[in-house]
Protein backbone atom coordinates (compact mmCIF):
# COMPACT_ATOMS: atom_id res chain seq x y z
CA UNK A 1 0.00 0.00 0.00
CA UNK A 2 2.52 2.48 -1.57
CA UNK A 3 0.72 4.25 -4.14
CA UNK A 4 2.66 5.65 -6.70
CA UNK A 5 6.67 6.31 -5.79
CA UNK A 6 8.66 8.92 -8.00
CA UNK A 7 12.06 7.51 -9.21
CA UNK A 8 13.19 10.63 -10.93
CA UNK A 9 12.48 12.66 -14.12
CA UNK A 10 8.69 12.58 -13.14
CA UNK A 11 8.77 8.95 -13.94
CA UNK A 12 7.04 6.72 -11.40
CA UNK A 13 6.41 3.28 -10.59
CA UNK A 14 3.72 1.71 -8.51
CA UNK A 15 4.92 0.53 -5.01
CA UNK A 16 3.30 -2.14 -4.16
CA UNK A 17 5.05 -3.92 -7.31
CA UNK A 18 8.45 -3.37 -5.82
CA UNK A 19 10.31 -6.18 -4.28
CA UNK A 20 14.09 -4.59 -4.36
CA UNK A 21 15.87 -1.45 -4.56
CA UNK A 22 19.99 -2.39 -4.89
CA UNK A 23 23.06 -0.75 -6.20
CA UNK A 24 24.16 -1.53 -9.18
CA UNK A 25 27.41 -1.45 -8.84
CA UNK A 26 27.77 -5.71 -8.31
CA UNK A 27 28.64 -8.03 -11.21
CA UNK A 28 25.28 -10.11 -10.61
CA UNK A 29 23.09 -6.83 -10.89
CA UNK A 30 25.09 -5.96 -13.79
CA UNK A 31 24.43 -9.69 -15.35
CA UNK A 32 20.39 -8.96 -14.30
CA UNK A 33 20.50 -6.02 -16.01
CA UNK A 34 21.81 -7.64 -19.13
CA UNK A 35 19.20 -10.29 -19.02
CA UNK A 36 16.25 -8.24 -18.22
CA UNK A 37 17.23 -6.26 -21.44
CA UNK A 38 17.44 -9.65 -24.15
CA UNK A 39 13.84 -10.15 -22.48
CA UNK A 40 12.37 -6.94 -22.94
CA UNK A 41 11.84 -5.95 -19.15
CA UNK A 42 14.47 -3.54 -18.84
CA UNK A 43 12.95 0.03 -18.41
CA UNK A 44 15.28 2.80 -18.46
CA UNK A 45 14.34 5.82 -16.53
CA UNK A 46 17.93 7.90 -16.19
CA UNK A 47 17.12 10.02 -19.06
CA UNK A 48 21.28 9.23 -20.04
CA UNK A 49 22.15 10.36 -16.93
CA UNK A 50 24.15 7.32 -14.49
CA UNK A 51 22.18 4.53 -13.24
CA UNK A 52 22.34 4.53 -9.85
CA UNK A 53 19.56 2.65 -8.67
CA UNK A 54 18.19 -0.59 -9.73
CA UNK A 55 14.60 -1.62 -9.27
CA UNK A 56 13.72 -4.96 -9.08
CA UNK A 57 9.39 -5.57 -9.51
CA UNK A 58 7.57 -8.60 -8.42
CA UNK A 59 6.68 -8.98 -12.55
CA UNK A 60 11.02 -9.48 -13.10
CA UNK A 61 11.12 -6.00 -14.39
CA UNK A 62 13.89 -4.03 -13.74
CA UNK A 63 13.87 -0.18 -13.75
CA UNK A 64 17.35 1.66 -13.92
CA UNK A 65 16.93 5.25 -12.07
CA UNK A 66 19.57 7.90 -11.90
CA UNK A 67 18.57 8.38 -8.19
CA UNK A 68 20.37 6.94 -5.23
CA UNK A 69 18.67 4.16 -3.60
CA UNK A 70 18.16 5.47 0.13
CA UNK A 71 16.09 8.42 -1.65
CA UNK A 72 14.15 5.72 -3.37
CA UNK A 73 13.47 4.39 -0.16
CA UNK A 74 12.96 7.46 1.87
CA UNK A 75 10.45 8.10 -1.14
CA UNK A 76 8.42 4.70 -0.32
CA UNK A 77 8.83 5.54 3.46
CA UNK A 78 7.03 8.72 3.00
CA UNK A 79 4.40 7.65 0.98
CA UNK A 80 3.65 5.12 3.77
CA UNK A 81 3.37 7.67 6.48
CA UNK A 82 1.39 9.51 4.14
CA UNK A 83 -1.35 6.68 3.51
CA UNK A 84 -1.44 5.71 7.27
CA UNK A 85 -2.20 9.43 8.20
CA UNK A 86 -4.77 9.77 5.33
CA UNK A 87 -6.02 6.13 6.95
CA UNK A 88 -6.24 7.40 10.48
CA UNK A 89 -8.07 10.32 9.15
CA UNK A 90 -10.61 8.45 7.75
CA UNK A 91 -10.83 5.96 10.34
CA UNK A 92 -11.73 8.57 12.59
CA UNK A 93 -14.29 10.35 10.78
CA UNK A 94 -16.37 6.99 10.41
CA UNK A 95 -15.75 6.91 14.02
CA UNK A 96 -17.25 10.44 15.04
CA UNK A 97 -20.13 9.60 12.16
CA UNK A 98 -21.20 6.64 14.44
CA UNK A 99 -21.30 8.47 17.42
Amino acid sequence: MYGLINVGFGNVIIGDRVIAIVNPESAPLKRLKEVAKEEGKLIDATYGRKTRAIVITDSNHIILSAIQPETIASRFMQAFTDIEELLKEIRDAGRSLAE
